[in-house]
């Protein structure tokens, strides 16, 4: 799969039978349709929404770049602002994925760090081995 912003091939980082799409150049992260879920779901965080559906409906953030287009069908994507402090992130309006720019998958998984409880234990290994391999610069 070639990434979305620098056109080069990205390669496959796996965790848990969980696919993710790692762009080695610019860092980026591209979530298929249905990994997300699978995410949250492997670390009991499945019944907070944020759902590729639930994603690809938000409103439509303002364009913080030129518009990028699906690695899967090469239509344009919708650029979405998801956590608190806002995070864009461009989301395929057909459903086939969620691209998540260097350093953004990062800035999320610090935000989900700090609101989930300690009790949550099997949530924190997960969460570090994400910003270990994922650990892009924002």
């Amino acid at each position: 799969m070639l990434c979305p912003v620098c056109k080069k091939a990205m390669i496959v980082v796996e965790h848990q039978q969980i696919e993710l799409d790692f762009c080695t150049v610019c860092r980026g992260v591209w979530f298929d349709s249905g990994e997300l879920e699978l995410l949250l779901a492997s670390v009991k965080l499945d019944d907070r929404g944020a759902t590729m559906k639930g994603l690809a409906n938000l409103p439509e953030a303002e364009r913080s770049h030129q518009g990028r287009r699906c690695p899967i069908c090469r239509r344009s994507m919708r650029e979405v602002a998801i956590g608190r402090p806002a995070i864009t992130i461009d989301a395929c309006q057909r459903g086939d994925g969620l691209w998540f720019d260097g350093g953004e998958l990062k800035e999320l998984l610090g935000q989900l760090r700090t609101k989930i409880p300690p009790e949550a234990g099997a949530v924190q290994p997960v969460l570090g081995f994400l910003e270990d391999v994922f650990h892009a610069e924002a």
